[in-house]
C-alpha cells in the first residue's frame, strides 16, 4: 500500500496508454519504474555504500538540472513509466528537491513518487514533500544501537533517523519501508530487533543482501543470505508468514502474525529477481543505467544539451533497454565486476585502477591496451594481481577517465597494459608474470626494449651513525612526494573463538570493529611507539578485517597514505600490528591458543628506493 493522493491513480488508470515498446527489453520485461539520482552528494559515508575518504564529484556542471530532471522524467511517463523514484546520494540535501517532487506531481500518468533517505533530515522536510506529492517512503537504518550507527555510517545522526521514522508513521505512510544491509560481523546479530521493531508500528523491515560495489571492500564472507536470515528468525518467530507480492517485486515479504508491520527480504546475491526487473536508473550526472550491476550507460544529459529531439532521445532510450541482459548485466559472479561505488553508481574507472609510473598517453594509443579493449580477458584470468595493483591508488586525468568510459573499460583491463610501459627512474615497475625483480638489476619494457635501472638496496643500516649508534634519519633534503604503503597481518583464533568472533558473541564487544578503530589509531601514534619513526602527517588511513572461515582467522589488512619526504611503511605494519594485538586482548578470555602471523609489508610506492610489490 502506498499513500493515496487525491484520486488521481483511478483516473490515470482510465487513460491508461498501450505499454510503450521503447521501454520493453528483448526479454519482454515491460520497465515501469524509474529511479532518479538527485545528487552524488551524502552526508552520511557507510560503510557499504562509500569509501570513507569520500569519492570524486562530478563537477555541478555536469549534474543534471531541475528542469532537465523533469524533462526526462516527462519523457519516460509518457512511454509508460508509472512510479518515480528520487535517490541519491542523499536526495533531501539538495535544496530544490520539493520543488522537483511537485513539477513531478503534475506528469500526467505518474502514479507514485518515492524518495530513498538516510533519514537525517526527513523529519524536518517530510511535512512539505507530502504536501508536494510523495506517497511513498524508504529510510535507511541499519542498526539499533546508537553507537553501532556511528560506526557504520561514519557520522552521528541516529536519533534524528529515528525521529524521521516515527514523523513518517504520524503522517500516515503505511507502510514507511526501512532498509537494513545485513553485514556479517556488524549488524546480523540485530536480526530479531529489527523484527520486534515492526510489533507496534506500520513499519515494512527490508533485510537487503549486501551487494558489491567499488570502494566498499565486498566480500563473501560479510554476506549473510536470505535463508540463514530467515532461519535466524524462524527460531524466534516459528508462527513467521510468507505473504503475497506482485510479480516485479523485489522483496518476500513475511509478517509476525498481530504485529503491526512486516519484513521483506531483498535477495540481490543468492536469489536475483533480474527475470522480473522492471526497473531504470538515472544518475545524477544524466547516464541511463539499464541494470544496477552493469556498467554500461548512456548519457542522455549529453544528448539533451546538443538539442536531440524528444524523438530522438526515445530512440536511444529504446536502444539502451533493448541491450539489458538477461541477468546481472550477463555477469554470472557480479562480485569481480567493476561497478561505481554505490554512492554514485556511475560508470567513472575509478581512481585506484591505473599504477601511477603508467603514461596515461601510452595507456590509450599503445597496441596492447587497444587490442585489450577489443578482447577483454576474464575477471578470473587476472585475480589476485588486479587486487594489487587497486591498492596503489593513483589518480586519472579527466580526459582518460572519458576515454576510458567511452571504451566500456572494466578495471581488469588495464593488466594486460602494464607491461608496455617503461617507469621512471627510481620506480620499480613488476610485470605478473615476469620473474621477481631484484634490486641492482633491470627492468625491461616488452615492448620497446628499453630497460630501466632499478636502485640498488642499501648496503648498511640506515638508522645508525658512523659509530653505530641509534640515529633518526634526516629527510630534509629529500623531496616531497605521494607515499603509500598496504600491509597486512592474520591471527589464528581457533575455532571457538572465531565462531564467537563472527557471531559477535565476545563479551567485551565487537572485536573486529574495535580492532579497526586500534589500528587506525595506532598509524596514527607510531612515531611515538617507534623511536626513530618520523611523525607524519597522514592523509588517509584503512583497515580492514575479514573473516577467513577454512583457518578460523581473522584477516587484516591496512593502508596509509601521505605527501611527504618519507615513506609510510611502518604506520601501515603498526595499524596491522596493533589491529592483530587488539584481536588478541579480545578473545584471550576464550583462548591463549592464538597466533599472529604474516605480519608483512603488501606493496609501497614513492620514494628513493622505488616502489615494492608482493607478488
Amino acid at each position: 500500500q502506498e499513500l493515496p493522493s487525491s484520486g488521481k491513480g483511478h483516473f490515470l488508470l482510465e487513460r491508461a496508454a498501450p505499454f510503450s515498446a521503447f521501454l520493453t527489453d528483448s526479454f519482454g520485461r515491460q520497465h515501469n519504474y524509474l529511479r532518479i539520482s538527485l545528487t552524488e552528494k551524502c552526508n552520511l559515508r557507510c560503510q557499504y555504500c562509500m569509501p570513507e575518504e569520500g569519492v570524486q564529484l562530478t563537477p555541478k556542471s555536469e549534474l543534471l538540472t531541475a528542469q532537465e530532471i523533469i524533462t526526462l522524467a516527462r519523457l519516460f511517463v509518457k512511454e509508460g513509466v508509472e512510479k518515480i523514484r528520487l535517490t541519491g546520494g542523499e536526495p533531501l540535501i539538495r535544496p530544490d528537491v520539493v520543488d522537483i517532487v511537485g513539477q513531478l506531481y503534475k506528469l500526467e500518468g505518474l502514479k507514485t513518487i518515492a524518495v530513498t533517505t538516510n533519514g537525517i533530515n526527513l523529519a524536518r522536510l517530510l511535512p512539505r514533500l507530502k504536501e508536494a506529492g510523495v506517497n511513498a517512503i524508504n529510510i535507511s537504518l541499519d542498526t539499533l544501537v546508537p553507537a553501532k550507527f556511528e560506526f557504520i555510517v561514519r557520522r552521528k545522526g541516529f536519533h534524528k533517523v529515528m525521529e524521521g521514522i516515527y514523523k513518517a508513521t504520524e503522517l500516515g505512510y503505511r507502510p514507511v519501508k526501512v532498509n537494513c544491509v545485513v553485514m556479517r560481523g556488524f549488524n546480523e546479530d540485530e536480526l530479531l530487533g529489527f523484527v520486534d521493531f515492526t510489533k507496534d508500528l506500520p513499519l515494512d523491515v527490508r533485510f537487503i543482501e549486501y551487494m558489491p560495489f567499488d570502494g566498499n571492500k565486498w566480500n563473501f564472507k560479510k554476506m549473510v543470505s536470505y535463508k540463514e536470515m530467515l532461519d535466524t528468525i524462524k527460531q524466534r518467530w516459528p508462527e513467521l508468514e510468507k505473504l503475497p507480492c506482485e510479480a516485479s517485486s523485489t522483496a518476500k515479504s513475511y509478517k509476525v502474525p498481530h504485529f503491526q508491520g512486516q519484513i521483506s527480504f531483498i535477495t540481490s546475491m543468492s536469489e536475483h529477481f533480474c527475470g522480473s526487473c522492471n526497473r531504470l536508473r538515472i544518475t545524477a550526472d544524466g547516464n541511463l543505467k539499464v541494470c544496477l550491476f552493469g556498467n554500461s550507460e548512456v548519457s542522455l544529459r549529453d544528448h539533451l544539451r546538443l538539442g536531440a529531439s524528444e524523438e530522438e532521445l526515445v530512440q536511444i532510450i529504446g536502444a539502451a533497454v533493448g541491450r539489458k541482459k538477461k541477468q546481472h548485466a550477463g555477469m554470472f559472479n557480479i562480485s569481480q565486476m567493476k561497478n561505481r561505488p554505490m554512492i554514485l553508481i556511475v560508470n567513472k574507472v575509478y581512481h585506484h585502477l591505473i599504477f601511477s609510473s603508467l603514461s596515461e598517453a601510452t595507456l590509450m594509443s599503445s597496441p596492447q591496451c587497444q587490442d585489450a579493449l577489443q578482447n577483454p580477458p576474464s575477471s578470473k584470468q587476472w585475480g589476485d594481481t588486479f587486487n594489487h595493483w587497486l591498492n596503489l591508488r593513483p589518480s586519472l586525468s579527466k580526459q582518460t577517465g572519458k576515454a576510458l568510459k567511452k571504451n566500456k573499460l572494466r578495471g581488469q583491463l588495464i593488466l594486460p597494459c602494464l607491461k608496455i610501459e617503461t617507469p621512471p627512474v627510481g620506480q620499480v615497475s613488476v610485470d605478473s608474470h615476469s620473474k621477481e625483480t631484484r634490486p641492482g638489476s633491470e627492468f625491461c619494457s616488452r615492448s620497446s626494449g628499453s630497460c630501466t635501472k632499478i636502485p640498488r638496496a642499501s648496503d648498511s643500516l640506515t638508522h645508525t651513525d658512523e659509530e653505530g649508534r641509534a640515529t633518526m634519519v634526516d629527510v630534509g633534503g629529500k623531496p616531497d612526494s605521494r607515499r603509500t604503503a598496504v600491509a597486512g597481518a592474520v591471527v589464528r583464533l581457533g575455532e571457538k573463538a572465531f565462531r564467537m568472533v563472527r557471531q559477535n558473541q565476545v563479551k567485551k564487544g565487537d572485536v573486529l570493529a574495535v580492532a579497526q578503530i586500534a589500528g587506525i589509531q595506532g598509524a596514527k601514534l607510531t612515531s611515538q611507539l617507534i623511536p626513530l619513526c618520523h611523525n607524519i602527517p597522514l592523509n588517509h588511513v584503512e583497515v580492514s578485517l575479514s573473516l577467513d572461515e577454512a583457518r578460523h582467522a581473522v584477516v587484516i589488512r591496512s593502508s596509509c597514505q601521505t605527501w611527504g619526504r618519507t615513506g609510510v611503511e611502518m604506520e601501515a605494519l603498526t595499524a596491522a600490528s596493533l589491529a592483530a594485538l587488539t584481536v588478541y586482548d579480545m578473545c584471550k578470555a576464550v583462548t591463549h591458543d592464538i597466533v599472529i602471523e604474516e605480519v608483512k609489508l603488501l606493496s609501497k610506492t614513492g620514494g628513493q628506493r622505488g616502489d615494492f610489490l608482493r607478488v
